[in-house]
């Protein structure tokens, strides 16, 4: 007799093995074809499975572009959140606040190298879509609360700029590196990654630590 437990261990990750060749097959149609542009069925024909099975794992089109981008921001389909993964060690260890941004700016455009062309079909759909418009606005707020991570850090060095307080730097920070900002130093200016990661690096060093150039820099209230 088989073993259950096994039995049930191994529906589990053929069942893993089909949702990630359903989001793989999403994700290439999305970004070739734009959200609008790409269909369930051809999802399903793309990823090798009935249409049924689609709907099974994912409901429909905007949930299963959700994890997609989920999956491409993380880099794999681990229920982990991001901020609970392991890249975040060393950050969380280095002492010393300039180390610490250019490390926290490093993990950042490796989420945007894989998570961009994503982006840009979500973003590219907010004006027609509400759901995908508040996609986007998750997106950017959860964006946001991670900055003040990367604050509090700073912080907790006592490496802060005092013309900040915690919430206004977080605010600063989100401003000068969220996705909108690569979007527009990218498609706009043509700027590679390299160069948008070294003149963000530089921007939040003047911005968020004393005696760096970030004196200019007040809270919203003392404007």
């Amino acid at each position: 007799m088989t073993d259950p437990v096994k039995r049930g261990t191994r529906r589990a990750e053929q069942a893993r093995a089909t949702r990630r060749r359903i989001i793989a097959a999403a994700t290439e149609l999305f970004v070739t074809h734009g959200y609008g542009g790409t269909r369930l069925d051809q999802v399903a024909e793309q990823s090798g499975v009935a249409i049924q099975t689609v709907y099974f794992h994912f409901g429909n089109k905007h949930t299963l572009l959700k994890e997609a981008l989920d999956v491409a921001a993380a880099g794999d389909d681990e229920p982990v959140p991001l901020l609970d993964r392991p890249w975040l060690i060393p950050i969380r260890q280095e002492p010393d606040p300039r180390q610490i941004i250019r490390m926290w700016l490093a993990n950042s455009r490796s989420i945007l190298e894989r998570a961009v062309p994503l982006m840009r079909v979500v973003r590219g759909a907010t004006g027609t879509d509400p759901e995908l418009a508040a996609q986007w606005h998750i997106k950017q707020q959860q964006t946001r609360a991670a900055y003040a991570v990367l604050v509090q850090l700073l912080n907790d060095r006592g490496a802060l700029n005092p013309a900040l307080t915690l919430d206004h730097a977080r605010d600063v920070a989100f401003v000068l590196a969220n996705i909108d900002s690569y979007l527009g130093y990218s498609d706009i200016c043509g700027w590679t990654f390299d160069q948008w990661q070294h003149q963000t690096t530089q921007v939040l060093i003047a911005a968020l630590l004393p005696g760096e150039g970030g004196g200019a820099v007040q809270n919203a209230g003392e404007a």
